[in-house]
């Protein structure tokens, strides 16, 4: 994994791996603003050819470290980042459940986003 690179395209709403030129796996989230500013991830999705090799941990690892720098919390709506937060609580805080409520109504209110 130390030729896979972790790149955050915020405009985009990804969470991107890189490997050389090639994306190899990424998060798509949005950043919800109300009630409170949080990070939600929606998808987590590795290349076939490129699973099995820890990407889809380091992406929400790197999403959580990225939630601690900027005091954002995650609510996680992805499957895949809600199991790898319950393994990994001592850097994936619990969600907010209200955050989680909210992450939800606004995926109902943008349901082409996704």
């Amino acid at each position: 994994m130390s030729d896979i690179e972790i790149r955050d395209d915020r405009a985009a709403g990804r969470l991107e791996a890189v490997a050389g030129d090639e994306v190899v796996g990424h998060i798509e989230y949005f950043v919800l603003e109300s009630p409170s500013r949080a990070f939600v991830p929606v998808h987590t999705i590795v290349q076939p050819e490129h699973e099995g090799k820890g990407i889809a941990g380091s992406l929400a690892r790197e999403l959580y470290a990225i939630s601690e720098r900027e005091e954002t919390p995650v609510a996680p709506l992805c499957p895949y980042v809600v199991r790898w937060a319950e393994r990994h609580p001592d850097v994936a805080p619990a969600p907010d459940p209200e955050l989680l409520r909210a992450a939800k109504e606004w995926l109902v209110a943008h349901p082409g986003r996704f």
